[in-house]
């Protein structure tokens, strides 16, 4: 079933117009109640467009304008697409913020984008922004569940809404009107604003829905099972918008204890995650096969090694083809039975993911793509596809995406998707767009470092600020050598230090039980000399809680190496 989306000029428009012709298909799953007395929940099209109409004339009842900035604060669930939708078919601007926030997040956030409304999705969520806007700091406060002194959101629900007026109205909303403020997760400074038109989400939609059409998924019945919080730029375009645009329904899930089980429940067609999860994926999975009689431990390494062997050569011959396939069915399988059986792809975004990390997967049998984004280029601009699959790559840009490398080696886009630039920022606007000398347009600076293949496919190789200049003055990539140690079964996490030193060195924090010294020597054995770690201490594990993971699981490498300078100071004493 093909409907073109091209027509839309802004996402509450495309939204609204599916729901008119799809009315009855389902959009959106969850799981309401609590343990077993739970169950899934289906919003349909209709559903999704009724409650849009009544959220935004409830908003607009309680003084909402367009241009007004309103913080949405909540977990993934049906509410928040609806709240995203309604902010945006009344001209005002979402704001989506992580649940993971301190106060003092929250307060910056709210500082900086001058919102002052909001909605949170529980109680404790709306006290924590209360505390953050201070007395006087929101003239409204919208909570999900009941919350003394802010507004029901089944009030707002209640409010009768004119959908038919709304549907006409959303036509008119330009494409280039300011849709959403995504504040950066910010693992350096403070987080930034980032200005995302309509445009750019809807370049994002036309530019991949290419290739869900060529997957057959497009409007088939197949799901998206969303595991990233709606907050996060990525989630928020694909989960809130391109993915439904091209009907896949949207299934919010219970969190990473429930994954393997919800693989099975749901059968997703399509998962994204960050190359953390990957990590615990593969960790589990060893983990599971050392419980195993030794013959079995045999047959599963084995089809590792022909799985890669297939991929990076040299060829199998005749053989080793005839033992490929008897793996194929007692091995590979059963691997794949744990994703269920309709999965096309699992996505890896937000990092690099590890070349072995992902041949692993790929060696037997699940398919794992790397792509490329920014919050500032809507985000999605690359992806690695399953009929062309370089895992070294990120694969090449989406359509209408130009891509090109500077003389500095830092990749440079240009097209739709790139934002308007920073909130309140227009120093760091300029730094980012820049235009060059006899263009017309702006090329979006992305401070990432990489090169661009012949077939047109982009590798990264690191960020540009990070890089670490010795006391030699030799440049080192951080993330190459932080990568080699987290793809030891050792070592979980690291971040490697040497700016101005003659030597570098690294905090690593090593796997339950586990000695990270044999995995750091068998790294050092792959690494030059100006590369090679001379010392190393373990330190506590990098935590969202503890301020040095973003909540998407980056580490804020800048926190770490501040809290930890007293241990980096001994160790080049």
């Amino acid at each position: 079933m093909n409907q073109d989306t091209a027509r839309w000029t802004s996402l509450p428009g495309m939204m609204l117009g599916l729901a008119a012709r799809n009315p009855e298909r389902p959009m959106i799953r969850h799981w309401e109640g609590t343990g077993r007395s739970g169950a899934w929940k289906h919003t349909s099209w209709r559903d999704f467009a009724l409650a849009v109409a009544n959220i935004a004339a409830g908003l607009r009842a309680r003084g909402v304008s367009p241009g007004d900035r309103v913080a949405l604060v909540s977990d993934s669930r049906p509410e928040f697409l609806i709240a995203d939708t309604a902010i945006m078919a009344i001209g005002a601007v979402t704001v989506p913020t992580y649940t993971t926030n301190t106060v003092a997040d929250h307060a910056h956030i709210l500082r900086d984008s001058g919102a002052r409304t909001a909605i949170a999705s529980t109680a404790r969520l709306a006290e924590r922004l209360r505390e953050a806007a201070g007395p006087g700091g929101l003239d409204l406060l919208i909570c999900l569940e009941d919350a003394p002194g802010t507004t029901p959101w089944s009030e707002l629900a209640a409010t009768p809404g004119d959908l038919a007026m709304l549907v006409a109205e959303v036509q008119h909303i330009p494409e280039g009107r300011l849709a959403c403020l995504i504040y950066t997760s910010g693992t350096g400074g403070l987080p930034k604003g980032v200005m995302l038109p309509h445009r750019a989400m809807l370049a994002n939609t036309a530019g991949v829905r290419p290739f869900i059409r060529r997957l057959g998924l497009e409007w088939s019945g197949a799901c998206y099972l969303s595991f990233l919080p709606l907050s996060h730029a990525y989630e928020h375009t694909v989960g809130c918008f391109l993915f439904p645009a091209c009907g896949i329904e949207i299934v919010f899930s219970r969190g990473a204890e429930r994954l393997a089980a919800e693989f099975q429940e749901v059968e997703p067609s399509l998962v994204t995650a960050v190359p953390r999860l990957f990590e615990v994926l593969r960790a589990r999975i060893l983990a599971g096969l050392e419980k195993e009689k030794p013959w079995k431990r045999k047959l599963f390494e084995r089809a590792v090694t022909l799985g890669l062997r297939k991929m990076d050569g040299p060829p199998l011959n005749l053989l080793e083809r005839l033992e490929d396939a008897v793996l194929d069915r007692l091995v590979r399988a059963k691997v794949r039975a744990r994703f269920g059986r309709r999965l096309t792809a699992m996505v890896s975004g937000g990092a690099r993911l590890d070349p072995d990390l992902s041949g692993f997967f790929l060696a037997l049998g699940v398919t794992v793509l790397q792509g490329y984004g920014q919050t500032e280029a809507g985000p999605v601009v690359a992806v690695n596809l399953p009929w062309d699959n370089e895992r070294r790559t990120v694969g090449a840009p989406v359509e209408g995406v130009e891509a090109r490398i500077a003389e500095d080696g830092e990749l440079l886009l240009r097209g739709p998707l790139v934002m308007d630039g920073y909130w309140n920022d227009p120093e760091s606007t300029a730094r980012a767009l820049a235009i060059p000398p006899g263009e017309n347009t702006p090329w979006l600076h992305t401070g990432d470092v990489g090169r661009i293949d012949e077939a047109g496919r982009i590798t990264i190789t690191d960020r540009k600020k990070d890089f670490i200049k010795t006391l030699g003055g030799d440049m080192v990539s951080p993330a190459r050598i932080e990568g080699l140690l987290m793809a030891e079964p050792e070592i979980l996490q690291a971040v490697v230090a040497g700016e101005g030193k003659s030597s570098i060195i690294a905090l690593v924090v090593p796997a339950e039980g586990a000695k990270a010294e044999s995995a750091i020597q068998r790294v050092n054995g792959k690494l030059s000399g100006t590369e090679r770690i001379r010392r190393w201490s373990a330190v506590d594990p990098f935590t969202v809680e503890n301020g040095t993971l973003t909540p998407t699981m980056k580490v804020k490498r800048r926190i770490v190496l501040e809290r930890h300078a007293g241990t980096i100071d001994k160790l080049y004493s």
